[in-house]
């Protein structure tokens, strides 16, 4: 699956289960590993587990893979490898604490989130082609 599609997968995955303040960075000059960091934040464990398991389920659905998932046991911060994309679901006390958009925020990702301006899902978007 190319970037951009895996990167509205997410998103929309995100979207789905009401993630807050989903931001996207690109790291593709600060690491070799990754080329995209996906920062959520989710209100309660219950609602960070259920965002990644939203994640890992579009993404595999798509013919994507999902490396791992880390975090699941407590909540407070779950991540999401999904090779070309890493996902950051935590929780708001502790992504104020780490400030990761810090660490990779350095060239953010303009992306429009389906809720503004009717911005078709990439589910819907692939039933029309």
């Amino acid at each position: 699956m190319d970037l951009r599609k895996l990167q509205r997968v997410v998103i929309d995955a995100l979207e789905d289960v009401k993630a807050q303040d989903i931001r996207v960075y690109d790291t593709s000059k600060l690491s070799e590993l990754f080329d995209r960091v996906i920062i959520a934040t989710g209100s309660s464990n219950r609602q960070t587990r259920s965002l990644a398991m939203s994640v890992k389920e579009a993404v595999n659905t798509k013919g994507g893979e999902v490396i791992a998932i880390e975090g699941l046991e407590t909540g407070a911060w779950v991540l999401v490898d999904c090779g070309d994309i890493v996902v950051h679901i935590l929780q708001p006390t502790l992504r104020s604490y780490y400030q990761l958009e810090g660490m990779w925020g350095a060239k953010p990702v303009r992306v429009k989130l389906a809720g503004s301006k009717g911005l078709a899902k990439a589910s819907e978007s692939e039933e029309g082609e």
